[in-house]
């Protein structure tokens, strides 16, 4: 098992066939006193028996006469701490007499007891998530995997295949579409593609909801000088500033409709013409758009023009939650801790907080989790990190995808997976991790009709 090391998915990797059906993995996400050692996946094994866990010098597996021995490197563990065992087709865990306990959200665990998909096991001060069934491909591993060489990590299978998919889109002209809740990734991902994509030029982000409506043509097309008061000189726009490269249009769903109507121009000639200008100017780029709106609802109520979204969904892509992809926390925890500048090894997180951290809902997603971090890290000015420093409640549950917290996002991913889908109910469940009468009985309680996302 590798505790070091990341994978990267490169343009035009072949994932190539799943070698077995999805299997029960325990994935380590973080240590809470030792952030230092990197998240990864545990491969259960009921062909092997017990799988025995205790304190070791680095993260590891070994095969024993009894079982599976996994060590982790967690002072604050036994030396034989708790066991695994499959029951049928499930898994229970039972604490071995250890120190510090064995707790399952939060419960300490007396007797033993069966895990479901989603519990969050807790061994001294070192996290770990139970998932039921993980599919597994041969290059997958344990290891994180990685969109290009800095783009986003994941250990989730489903955001992984995704990956690789967005990996084989990269190098082509193809239109991209992400999708997704705010503060879920997508600048990140659109950047890691046209990192990606070979093009020459550079990725011009824009957020189209932040453009004033009076100033939304002449920031994207560019102006010329006199073509209204203020214009003193020729200025280009975005869209020309992305020449030989990616234009990122975050948000596009806010786009005004005059700009909608400009920009289809631009899309299909290939030209942008600046505003008081007479002659168009050839343009070459590439375009990714993203948006947390139901752009095909928008599309019938005609706030958003259906020519243009079928121009600008080439590929579209739906990027998860961060409450369906909890694997992933240990791994951003790290990577915001780093990116604030801090030595991993020197930065402690209190047992409550990381159990916290890794129990909250994150409705707000990667850039709630940021806030919280960032938050925490300058109260503590050096020392702990505590939940009154982060600002949380402990014991908070995790968030459903069903909820009623988030409905109209719930709406709008199943109907986004859904159209990408084209009304496939096995592939929008395997897509959000459920099952498939799950997804029936949230067509039911939105009154969708899948017919009407089949092909005609």
């Amino acid at each position: 098992m590798s505790s070091d090391r990341t994978q990267t998915l490169t343009v035009g990797e072949d994932s190539g066939p799943e070698t077995q059906p999805p299997v029960p993995h325990l994935v380590y996400l973080l240590t809470a006193d030792r952030l230092g050692a990197s998240s990864c996946r545990v491969r259960l094994r009921p062909d092997r028996g017990s799988h025995v866990f205790g304190r070791g010098r680095e993260l590891g597996c070994a095969t024993s006469p009894d079982g599976i021995v996994v060590s982790v490197p967690d002072p604050r563990m036994s030396s034989v701490h708790a066991r695994l065992e499959p029951v049928g087709s499930r898994w229970r865990v039972e604490d071995l007499g250890s120190k510090n306990g064995t707790l399952v959200d939060g419960l300490a665990v007396d007797t033993p007891r069966l895990l479901a998909d989603g519990d969050l096991l807790e061994l001294g001060h070192s996290f770990f998530l139970y998932r039921e069934m993980v599919s597994t491909w041969p290059e997958l591993d344990d290891a994180p995997q990685s969109l290009g060489d800095e783009g986003p990590v994941s250990l989730s299978g489903p955001l992984v295949a995704r990956y690789r998919d967005l990996a084989r889109v990269a190098p082509s002209d193809l239109p991209v579409l992400l999708r997704g809740e705010s503060g879920v990734g997508k600048e990140v991902a659109a950047r890691a593609l046209h990192a990606l994509s070979g093009r020459r030029g550079r990725c011009v982000a824009v957020n189209c909801g932040a453009l004033p409506e009076t100033l939304v043509e002449s920031e994207l097309f560019g102006v010329r000088k006199g073509a209204f008061s203020g214009a003193h000189a020729d200025r280009k726009g975005l869209v020309e500033e992305a020449g030989e490269g990616t234009l990122f249009l975050d948000e596009i769903g806010e786009l005004p409709p005059s700009a909608q109507t400009k920009l289809l121009r631009v899309l299909q000639e290939r030209c942008v013409v600046p505003v008081g200008a007479t002659r168009p100017v050839p343009v070459n780029f590439r375009l990714v758009a993203a948006t947390h709106r139901d752009l095909e609802k928008d599309v019938r109520e005609e706030r958003f023009r259906g020519d243009l979204f079928s121009r600008i969904a080439g590929y579209a892509l739906v990027l998860p939650p961060l409450r369906e992809r909890r694997e992933d926390l240990g791994l951003l925890v790290r990577q915001i801790v780093a990116e604030a500048g801090h030595e991993l090894d020197e930065v402690q997180l209190s047992r409550s907080l990381a159990r916290a951290l890794l129990r909250h809902p994150w409705t707000y997603n990667v850039r709630e989790l940021k806030k919280v971090l960032l938050v925490a890290l300058t109260l503590a000015e050096g020392g702990e990190l505590s939940l009154e420093h982060a600002g949380l409640e402990t014991g908070t549950p995790p968030a459903e995808a069903d909820g009623a917290d988030d409905e109209h996002d719930l709406e709008t991913r199943l109907r986004a997976l859904l159209a990408e889908h084209e009304g496939n109910i096995s592939q929008v469940a395997r897509s959000m991790g459920k099952a498939r009468m799950q997804i029936h009985r949230w067509l039911k309680r939105f009154d969708i009709d899948t017919e009407a996302y089949r092909p005609k």
